[in-house]
């Protein structure tokens, strides 16, 4: 069910116990062969299929594509709000929705910069609303909730989400193949270690001088379904066990 399309009224009438699902994207560069909508474009079509696959069981506010993205400002175009301006923002929303006596709220992220502060977004309304216990405040990255894509499609190389990169590029592959440039002859960018277990802060031109984290050469749209199937089925799952909540308990 979409916010975007209903009148007040029919959003007045609503249970509030209803789970609203919140996406948050970017606007930023993704190497030389995917656009620079590419996070929110990915996000949007799971959001679709989540919404068509709960029926009248989700509601589901427009996509937030200004995102958190000052470690890709070194490349053209990227369009970033600041952490702590982002941070606002996403309070901000997350209280409207409380204003409006919606309960169970889910901010799910599609892009990594925006990880810290919409967990810290959450955590500041918590805050916030400490002596209320009704309140389900969850933020999620969809290829984050435990699927291992290449548990059932063994010729998927990469283990874990990069950037621009085999999982990225096989998606977009799979719904706007007219968007994709010439991925085939990208070469293997790694990460590398960079101090972990420690976090280290950084700017994606330290780790990637043409943009892209991974391996996009390994990318096929047939991949990008079985991605998008995967992940959409983690999210439905999520907003199952919000509806399942009883209201009140720490468990989930």
């Amino acid at each position: 069910m979409l916010l975007s399309e209903l009148s007040w009224p029919a959003v007045e009438r609503l249970t509030k116990d209803l789970p609203v699902l919140i996406p948050v994207a970017a606007m930023e560069q993704h190497g030389h062969h995917l656009p620079l909508f590419t996070d929110s474009l990915l996000l949007g079509e799971i959001v679709s299929r989540v919404d068509q696959g709960c029926q009248q069981n989700v509601l589901v506010t427009p996509l937030m594509w200004y995102g958190n993205s000052d470690h890709h400002m070194d490349f053209s175009g990227t369009l970033s709000c600041s952490p702590r301006a982002y941070l606002d923002l996403l309070t901000s929303l997350v209280n409207n929705l409380l204003v409006h006596g919606f309960k169970r709220i889910l901010l799910l992220n599609g892009h990594g910069g925006n990880d810290v502060p919409g967990k810290q977004a959450i955590f500041e309304v918590r805050q916030a609303n400490r002596n209320r216990q009704d309140l389900l405040l969850l933020f999620t990255t969809y290829w984050s909730l435990g699927t291992q894509p290449w548990v059932d499609m063994p010729s998927i190389v990469q283990r874990e989400m990069g950037h621009a990169c085999e999982w990225e590029t096989s998606m977009i592959l799979r719904i706007r193949p007219d968007l994709v440039g010439d991925f085939q002859r990208a070469q293997t960018v790694e990460p590398g270690n960079a101090f972990l277990p420690a976090s280290r802060a950084w700017i994606t031109k330290e780790l990637s001088a043409v943009g892209h984290i991974g391996s996009p050469q390994l990318a096929s749209a047939e991949k990008g379904e079985h991605l998008f199937t995967a992940f959409t089925r983690d999210v439905t799952s999520l907003v199952n066990r919000m509806n399942d909540w009883d209201g009140q308990s720490w468990e989930g």
